[in-house]
């Protein structure tokens, strides 16, 4: 069993230039911690996300790590030209060493494309085709494509990956055709859904992979959870229930401006998204035996926790981390 990190860089007290000194302290905390890869979301307009621009950041990233892996999830393709993607893509596989996973997506907020003028009927379309131009340009010496939204003819890609054929792919599951598309196409996964939804996910993603035939390991199926890990689950409690409001405005905040309903709903209370199994907190014993409990029941096989969230100080998060790496990861490994 392994470890992810699942990050949204969402607004905290903290100025911008030490918030981002503070999350890069974080990211060399999963680090030397031994997580296998920190995934960072992308957001616009919103104080969800501080990070717009996920390679910005994870170019720093791979200048303060040494073994953790790291990427985009996702990049919003349709806010993207692929052929500025590859270059992207390559320019950080090579910079880190070859720890470059990639996550794509269509944007998990249809206000966030429109502000980019781009119509959110238009998204499926275009990232099927971005994908098509991406994967070929990251294999091939040279782009040649038709389509309705790209067109290119025999582009040279003077850049390449230094992972072959390209890094790994990943995409972010929310219901049972894009889990077994996914596991068609090779794709890591993660859900952030409930238990019983991530079941009938990981069963379709199952079931599409096993029929492609295809040898080696399955690719890996996330389930990803907000938490907060302390000395007691009491402390834990208070920690959660103060820092998460403040993450779940964030979460809400362009919904509200524009008067309209996100697509995958937060409750406002911490007690609420406990109940629905889509966060947590407790001393490591009880985080280890919640963990262990919805994985088996999800079927998901990698762990991706969202440790930093709303105004947890940079103390709190880095015990919860510490905690985590001491006391729970070992206790699942074995």
């Amino acid at each position: 069993m392994e470890f992810g990190i699942f990050d949204h860089l969402d607004r905290s007290p903290s100025s911008l230039a030490d918030y981002y000194e503070e999350r890069l302290a974080i990211v060399e905390l999963f680090d030397r911690a031994g997580f296998h890869a920190y995934h960072l979301a992308e957001h616009h307009a919103t104080p969800l996300g501080m990070a717009p621009s996920p390679s910005v950041f994870l170019a720093a990233v791979a200048q303060r790590t040494k073994r953790l892996r790291f990427g985009p999830m996702i990049y919003a393709l349709p806010l993207y030209h692929p052929l500025r993607m590859i270059e992207e893509i390559c320019m950080l596989d090579q910079m880190s060493g070859g720890r470059l996973d990639v996550g794509f997506g269509r944007g998990a907020s249809p206000i966030e494309l429109e502000l980019f003028g781009v119509n959110p009927a238009d998204a499926r379309d275009i990232y099927d085709e971005a994908m098509a131009v991406i994967v070929q340009g990251l294999r091939e010496p040279s782009v040649g494509f038709k389509g309705r939204h790209f067109s290119f003819d025999n582009v040279p890609m003077e850049l390449t990956p230094l992972q072959k054929p390209h890094p790994p792919l990943w995409y972010g599951v929310h219901a049972n055709d894009s889990a077994a598309r996914s596991a068609r196409q090779g794709l890591n996964v993660i859900s952030l859904d409930g238990v019983a939804a991530t079941r009938g996910f990981s069963e379709s993603y199952r079931a599409a992979w096993n029929e492609t035939g295809r040898a080696g390991p399955m690719p890996k199926f996330g389930l990803g959870r907000m938490l907060v890990v302390a000395d007691t689950d009491a402390e834990a409690l208070r920690l959660a229930e103060r820092a998460y409001p403040v993450w779940n405005a964030s979460f809400n905040y362009l919904f509200k401006v524009y008067d309209r309903m996100p697509q995958h709903p937060r409750p406002p209370q911490f007690s609420a998204i406990q109940a629905d199994g889509r966060g947590f907190c407790g001393s490591p014993k009880t985080v280890t035996e919640i963990i262990r409990r919805q994985m088996t029941e999800s079927g998901a096989d990698y762990f991706v926790g969202q440790f930093a969230f709303g105004d947890l100080t940079l103390d709190e998060t880095k015990h919860s981390i510490e905690l985590f790496a001491r006391d729970v990861m070992p206790a699942l490994r074995g």
